[in-house]
């Protein structure tokens, strides 16, 4: 383990940045900053309440890298990636290219649930990731986020709101509004729906499988989709610590 026990666990993604500290069990609470407001200060805030001696992060924002490289110190990095013991196997053309957050989603589904496994993750992007029977992360599908999408339809349209983002209280709206957080809403339970029952069909056909959903509106799209059979807040973070596991320095 880390010379102070302590893990310093960093997933920085398109829209924010979460960190937390963790030890070999579990994960403490997580803060939350927006990405594109991410200092090396702020993260050299985190350090010195705890000093951790192991940092493992999943990057999704090269510019942003360099931050963490200067707040280290002399904390040992690592970067989350297939070249890493994972304790899942990868089948998938260039196994560099997947995003080191879905790698750790896949990490922490497969641990915590089993497989085979299915992980949707509602972030800027919407991804799925899949784990085969014989853990091996075999592939994705992304999509449009749900935030993109309506925020695309308030930025080309000139009389259509930006509109926050609720359980609507019926499909038909009976104001702009109502009617944009309908089409949202249950229009994107109808995307996740759809793609989750081609997945099965195509990878898993009869066979039990577990979905797991995390990211920004994952319960809010989860509450209507009997398809997903949890929520973890905190997946990408799980896989983080799981990795620091499977990776002890010396």
């Amino acid at each position: 383990m880390s010379a102070s026990g302590t893990y310093l666990l960093i997933d920085i993604s398109n829209s924010f940045t979460k960190a937390a500290f963790a030890w070999r069990g579990r994960i403490g609470r997580p803060a939350r900053l927006a990405t594109a407001k991410l200092t090396s200060r702020w993260l050299q805030g985190l350090q010195k309440k705890r000093e951790a001696a192991l940092i493992v992060v999943s990057s999704v924002v090269p510019d942003k890298n360099r931050l963490v490289r200067r707040a280290a110190g002399k904390a040992e990095v690592l970067w989350l990636g297939p070249r890493l013991e994972l304790g899942i196997g990868i089948d998938y053309p260039r196994p560099e290219s997947i995003g080191a957050d879905r790698l750790a989603n896949a990490v922490a589904v497969t641990a915590l649930y089993g497989c085979p496994a299915i992980v949707v993750d509602f972030g800027t992007a919407v991804t799925f990731d899949i784990v085969s029977e014989r853990r091996t992360y075999i592939g994705g599908v992304i999509a449009p986020g749900l935030e993109a999408m309506t925020n695309f339809l308030y930025q080309r349209t000139a009389l259509l709101p930006q509109v926050s983002l609720r359980e609507p209280r019926r499909a038909v709206g009976k104001s702009t509004i109502e009617a944009m957080r309908s089409g949202a809403v249950l229009g994107y339970r109808g995307l996740v729906r759809e793609i989750i029952a081609r997945i099965r069909a195509e990878q898993f056909a009869g066979r039990k499988v577990h979905v797991v959903a995390t990211g920004g509106y994952a319960r809010l799209i989860a509450r209507g989709l009997p398809e997903i059979n949890a929520v973890h807040p905190h997946l990408t973070l799980e896989g983080l610590r799981i990795v620091a596991n499977l990776n002890q320095p010396g």
